[in-house]
């Protein structure tokens, strides 16, 4: 029996720069997976993490979103929620707000705004970033010239592979139509 959940497409979610401070990704859309894995199988943060591993999704972490607003203009980044539930705010001070719990697993492209508006007290997130994407850079409201931020997000080169599902995954396939 498989232990990810049954439904691969994820929710789309374009965002526009703010043409100041978040330049948010121009031509890929955030992707946002509910229901990831099976929720009777174990520690859902291992899975994500073992997920990360097999799919060259690399330096993974465990903690929170920063409860203030960021983003990294040279690396794409996945979060996958393993406990608790929380508001987050994606594309800037004047983004989206979305609502994600455990099993949830969010794919930001390099750029995108993101800041944990609340949260439960045992909210825990794994996150890791494409093989090569490391190094990656945290910018907040000035710290960035904005074009030398699209530059970078311009630079920074695709995944060979969904977080989750591998080369096959829904990722491959949508960012790969967009580009």
């Amino acid at each position: 029996m498989s232990q990810i959940g049954s439904s691969a497409e994820p929710e789309t979610r374009y965002l526009e720069s703010d043409g100041k401070a978040y330049p948010n990704n121009p031509n890929l859309p955030v992707l946002i997976y509910r229901e990831i894995f099976r929720s009777d199988q174990g520690s859902i943060a291992d899975r994500f993490e073992a997920s990360f591993h097999r799919n060259s999704w690399k330096g993974c972490w465990r903690w929170s979103v920063y409860d203030f607003h960021h983003y990294h203009s040279n690396a794409h980044e996945a979060l996958g929620v393993s406990q608790g539930q929380a508001r987050l705010q994606l594309g800037g001070p004047h983004g989206e707000t979305i609502d994600v719990s455990a099993r949830t697993l969010i794919v930001l492209p390099a750029g995108t705004g993101q800041k944990n508006l609340q949260s439960s007290a045992d909210f825990l997130v794994v996150g890791a970033y494409p093989i090569g994407q490391g190094l990656y850079d945290t910018n907040r409201s000035g710290s960035m010239d904005l074009d030398e931020a699209l530059s970078n997000i311009a630079s920074t080169s695709l995944p060979e592979t969904d977080p989750v599902y591998g080369p096959e995954g829904p990722l491959i396939r949508i960012w790969g139509d967009v580009q």
